[in-house]
């Protein structure tokens, strides 16, 4: 007994899989943070000060010292880069830098 394959049955199958599959990636670029590393509007001053003097990183390496627990930090709306009093430029709150001072509770 031969069963000839029906080609809409065959790509059921696969059109399944590729929707699982892009349902996932979906989800996390959703969840992912703002991209604070533009900073085309700076001075060179302003960029030696972010990244020469206050080292500034878009992902701090030391979860207790996170830019949105910083004194310095001037919070944005949730996902959106903030900004800082002393680093010019956008500011990712998880990001961190040499100049932190934890704010007060």
């Amino acid at each position: 007994m031969n069963h000839p394959i029906d080609r809409r049955a065959a790509f059921k199958p696969i059109a399944a899989m590729s929707a699982a599959l892009l349902v996932p990636s979906v989800l996390l670029a959703c969840s992912k943070s703002a991209d604070c590393s533009d900073v085309t509007s700076l001075t060179p001053d302003e960029l030696r000060v972010r990244n020469e003097v206050a080292k500034y990183e878009d992902r701090s390496l030391e979860a207790a010292k996170r830019c949105s627990a910083c004194v310095q930090y001037v919070a944005a709306a949730p996902k959106q880069c903030g900004g800082c009093k002393v680093v010019k430029g956008p500011i990712n709150p998880e990001g961190g830098c040499t100049l932190f001072v934890l704010k007060q509770s």
